[in-house]
């Protein structure tokens, strides 16, 4: 047989092969290279009546096309020069879900041209599968050449933008009707409702639909991504994770353009970018969605914009490494998870983690008493110590919240701060777990005598209750300063950690200007007083000025005066009574009360 006719038999199968594998996956040849290189359709080339279709995934791994009429273009919808394609979606599927939740993103084409992405929802309670289109010029250009990250916080609800009686009318919509972002998934695997319901509050408002889901194992094929595959963000990692998902609008190189609506419209950004897999497509009358599995990374999200969200393939950003470790008396279990490092989420995400990963944790129980120790290690910077007790409470509050709020208000103190950017090595955690209610409430308290000399060292004795057990009397000592003038009272305060940390730094210090320095600040977070112990304070009638972290003892009168007179900008304090000394009780459990008590030194 002639050579030229073998290798023709060999490339005519090869090409029958590739036609069934793309007709497979619901693709023809001409369509794929449409969407690896599409011709792009301007806006200006957008009519009303236009027949167009766009590709999505709604289960495995296969993209699928339906068809789309185009309703009309709405000028300077989303902002100034911010316009969007308004689409009636059709075919069976899209007609019994509606827009779906992770959608967003899938790319648009009118006349065969790619001509935008799905980003909007009619916002009403229907499956009515109306949705708005961003061009295509606003996703590619998305990100502009010198633009700062934005500043601003976050979004706390979505935009909603109503359109017009005449836009409704002809299409068919009741009056009033708005589109809003459709919404993008957040994957939750290895969490449990539970912990979602307890963080719910912080998680909605920002478009964002919390979804159970899992985990695919990382392929090379990952990264091998072309329009209408699903792609997002991953927030945390590991023994458990956390991610969104959303339809790829375009790929352009090592450029991947996806959602076409912001995510939390963060601006530049540095979060790892992860393959998605649909395992199936929930339709609801209230919020159809995809259920996802999350794939191996495959490089960056660089910027949260307006109009898209983009990534670049390849590398993916380092996260903050976070172990947690729960002991008990009879067994230990550790954990693992990697978050990611940013100003707006870390401190969510961590109280999140940890929340679930302690409470979902066959080594919890409730009803016990848990210590918390651990470091949070800076780049740069001295470590942030962590020591605190928590006890039982009496309400519905499971009793792991304590922890997991504590963490996120040191993270949120540490990322609010205006000095530098914090760069967290890593998170260091371990809970110790001890079965029963352990905690302390001061009855009563007094001294020894009621005056004393300078350099005398007094008893004093307190009167704990504890939590159903019988009261016990525990003493230390207070020592009565050389130089303490003959005359004057001095102040002897009991109290819990917290009281004598607002009396010693003034009660209006921790809502204050505060420290001027990273460092201080974490001088600060490591000396507050920990919440398992007694606290006896002696105060002196001497004043005392803060400045910023440190205590100026004995400054003389004619100097605060002068700072009474005219306050001085930043974190000046003047406090009447000087702290000259205290002692601690360690007790194993929270400790609650205050006792003032006056002694005259003679």
């Amino acid at each position: 047989m002639p050579k030229t006719n073998t290798l023709s038999r060999s490339r005519t199968a090869l090409y029958l092969t590739l036609v069934a594998l793309f007709a497979s996956l619901g693709l023809s040849p001409a369509t794929l290279r449409a969407q690896q290189q599409p011709e792009i359709l301007p806006l200006s080339k957008v009519r009303p009546g236009m027949q167009g279709y766009a590709y999505t995934i709604f289960a495995g791994d296969q993209i699928e096309k339906f068809d789309l009429e185009v309703i009309g273009v709405l000028d300077n919808f989303l902002g100034p020069k911010q316009s969007i394609i308004l689409a009636q979606l059709k075919g069976p599927k899209v007609e019994h879900t509606g827009v779906v939740a992770g959608m967003s993103g899938s790319p648009v084409y009118l006349e065969g041209k790619l001509a935008g992405a799905l980003s909007l929802k009619l916002g009403i309670f229907t499956k009515e599968p109306i949705a708005g289109i961003t061009p295509i010029q606003d996703v590619l250009n998305s990100v502009p050449s010198s633009a700062p990250a934005p500043t601003s916080a976050l979004q706390s609800s979505l935009p909603q933008f109503g359109l017009s009686q005449e836009t409704s009318l002809r299409a068919g919509l009741p009056s009033g009707s708005a589109l809003e972002p459709i919404e993008t998934p957040l994957v939750f695997s290895g969490f449990q409702p539970a912990t979602l319901r307890q963080f719910a509050s912080q998680l909605e408002g920002y478009g964002l639909v919390a979804a159970q889901g899992g985990t695919a194992k990382p392929s090379p094929q990952d990264a091998h991504l072309v329009a209408g595959d699903m792609a997002g963000m991953v927030l945390v990692q590991g023994d458990a994770s956390i991610s969104s998902a959303c339809t790829v609008t375009a790929v352009q190189a090592d450029r991947v353009y996806l959602c076409g609506h912001p995510f939390m419209n963060l601006g530049d950004i540095q979060l790892p970018m992860a393959r998605s897999q649909v395992v199936t497509t929930l339709s609801s009358d209230l919020a159809s969605t995809k259920i996802v599995n999350v794939g191996g990374s495959i490089g960056t999200i660089t910027s949260d914009h307006l109009t898209a969200v983009t990534g670049k393939l390849g590398a993916a950003p380092s996260m903050i490494p976070l172990d947690l470790t729960l002991h008990t008396s009879t067994t230990e279990k550790k954990l693992h998870f990697d978050i990611v490092n940013h100003p707006k989420l870390t401190p969510t995400l961590v109280a999140v983690t940890i929340f679930n990963g302690l409470t979902q944790n066959s080594a919890y129980g409730e009803g016990t008493t848990l210590h918390l120790t651990g470091e949070i290690r800076l780049q740069g910077h001295a470590p942030v110590q962590i020591d605190n007790t928590f006890a039982p409470i009496d309400n519905m509050t499971p009793d792991g919240m304590p922890i997991p709020l504590t963490m996120q208000n040191v993270f949120g103190r540490l990322f609010s701060n205006t000095f530098e950017p914090v760069k967290v090595d890593s998170i260091s955690l371990r809970v110790e777990s001890a079965p029963g209610r352990k905690s302390f409430s001061i009855e009563s308290a007094w001294l020894e005598k009621g005056e004393a000399a300078p350099g005398e060292t007094l008893r004093v004795r307190v009167l704990l209750h504890p939590y159903r057990g019988a009261p016990r009397v525990e003493e230390t000592t207070v020592h009565i300063p050389e130089q303490a003038a003959r005359g004057t009272t001095l102040h002897v305060l009991v109290s819990d950690a917290d009281f004598l940390n607002r009396a010693s730094h003034g009660f209006g210090f921790f809502g204050g200007s505060g420290p001027t320095g990273l460092d201080q600040l974490i001088s600060l977070l490591n000396h507050e007083r920990r919440n398992d112990r007694l606290y006896v304070g002696l105060f002196v009638p001497s004043p005392t000025l803060l400045w910023e972290d440190k205590e100026l003892t004995n400054i003389p009168l004619s100097q605060i005066s002068v700072i009474d007179a005219h306050p001085a900008p930043g974190g000046m304090q003047v406090l009447r009574e000087s702290l000259a000394g205290e002692a601690s009780i360690p007790l194993g459990g929270p400790v609650t009360g205050i006792i003032s008590l006056y002694l005259q030194i003679r």
